[in-house]
This record gives C-alpha cells, structure tokens and sequence, in this order.
C-alpha cells in the first residue's frame, strides 16, 4: 500500500525509519551538542545516585553524547563502556575523560542495535539520548537485551509538558515531524516507559527539574541555535522572516518560563528520572 492509499483508508503510514535515522544523525552531528551537554553533568550524577551504582560494576551509557553519565560512573569506580553512533561526541568524552584521569572505554555503538552479548551488564544508563531513537520498542528491548537478570535500567528523559518538551512541540510548528514518527518526549511518560519494560521486575520513576541557567533568554536561544542540532536544523530549513518567527516563540515560551527577574534566564526543564529493575 502506497503512503498516499494508506492515508485514504484511514492506515497510519509508517515512517521510513532509514531516512529518519539519517535525518537525526545529521541533526546530531551538525553543531556541537557538547556545549549544550556539558551544563547537564548534574543529571548524570543525580542518575548514578538513584541507581545507587557500586564501585566495580559494569555499566553501558547509550547515546551518551559527551558522556556525562559516562563520567558520573567513572568516578565511582564502575568499569564503564560509553557509546554513541556520533563519533565526534565520543571524542569529546574522551577529552573529558582524559582529563579527570578516568578509565573509560568508548565505542562507537547504534542504541538500536548494540553490540554486546545478552545480560553484559550490570547497569545500563542513557540520559536524553536514547528517547531520541527513531524505533522506540527496538532501543528499549536493546536495553534490556544487554543488562543481567537482576540489573538495572537508568534513564532521564525530558517530559512532553516541560520546557524542552514545549521547545519541540515548537519547532514542530515550522518543521512538523515525519507522518507515523512517535515523539521522544513520550520516553518522558511512566506510561509509555510502562508498556515498553512491560516485563521489568519493578519500574520507579520520578519527576524532577533542571535550571536551564543562561546568561540571558537571547543568548539561550543563540547557544541553541548554534550547537544543538535539532534547533540548528530547524532554523538551517527556515527563510528569514520564519527564522524571526520562530526565535520570537522561542523567546515567548522562555518567558512564561522564567524565573530570574535579572536580566538572565532560570528556566526549569521537567524530566523523568527511571529505575529500572530487570527480572
């Protein structure tokens, strides 16, 4: 059935998840999502704590970006395995790495299809990455695949409701998403986290906040558009007076927003912190 006789009879066509997923790497690749990533260390430490993670255990951060779950690990002594299907991003946590005098291995990896045997890890983590896959079940059962009987599962998934969520629910005004896509922000809802680790032996989930801190709304908004690849993307696609257009809701959204009365910008962003716990 062709896409078009699809829609006629009432079907929801399903996306072409190849072109999809060349469309995101690019997303992913363009800009440099470390600038971005590096202010959100704390959510990785703040992962690693309700995971409760023991020195010497073996963890797998998926779609790590520049790895700051990866680090958050390391540093308590765990044998961590960081990847990403972005080569230059794992260059940057081996920067970072380095840096700290940490051991960490990075390998090139698709969250879609790891390669690593069933049950060989102790603990798997991903911090907004994974919940940017474009086959959600495949990402989820590969999560699963690889942690033991036993082991957990740690995720932060921004929320539909909360700023970031908000942000794509924006730029999908100007570049509405593929037909048949699911959205990422659904990683961000216990029940859809629910119905895809239907058979865990126990799921916790969370709702917490980070404080999106800039200098100003304007120079969130020029940091974004700069370095994170789906908010580059989306103004790259845009004419001059749309481009305008879009900064102006963006700005407008930050307003509703923030709470410093300074001049600068003290966003909270909701996200769902996940446990877990594979029978």
């Amino acid at each position: 059935m062709t896409a078009s006789a699809a829609i006629q009879a009432g079907v929801t066509a399903e996306p072409d998840f190849t072109a999809l997923k060349a469309r995101q790497h690019s997303a992913w690749s363009s800009g440099d999502y470390a600038i971005v990533g590096n202010t959100l260390q704390i959510v990785g430490e703040e992962l690693c704590e309700a995971l409760d993670i023991r020195a010497g255990q073996k963890v797998l951060d998926v779609a790590a970006g520049n790895g700051n779950v990866t680090l958050a690990a390391a540093r308590r002594w765990c044998k961590v395995v960081s990847t990403d299907y972005v080569p230059a991003l794992l260059d940057r946590g081996r920067q970072r790495a380095a840096a700290d005098g940490l051991s960490v291995q990075f390998q090139e990896a698709d969250a879609e299809a790891l390669p690593f045997g069933d049950g060989t890890f102790d603990v798997v983590v991903s911090t907004f990455g994974v919940m940017f896959t474009p086959r959600q079940e495949r990402a989820a059962a590969e999560l699963t695949r690889v942690c033991r009987s036993g082991g957990k599962i740690g995720l932060a998934n921004w929320t539909p409701d909360g700023f970031i969520g908000q942000l794509f629910k924006t730029l999908g005004k100007y570049l509405p998403p593929p037909a048949g896509a699911k959205s990422p922000a659904l990683w961000g809802t216990e029940a859809r986290i629910r119905e895809m680790f239907a058979d865990a032996a126990d799921i916790r989930c969370h709702r917490r906040h980070f404080a999106m801190r800039y200098r100003s709304p304007e120079h969130f908004v020029d940091v974004f558009k700069t370095y994170y690849g789906p908010v580059l993307k989306a103004f790259a696609a845009l004419d001059g007076d749309r481009q305008a257009d879009l900064k102006r809701d963006m700005l407008a959204l930050i307003g509703t927003l923030n709470r410093a009365e300074d001049g600068t910008m003290v966003v909270p962003s909701e996200y769902l912190e996940v446990v877990i716990i594979k029978r």
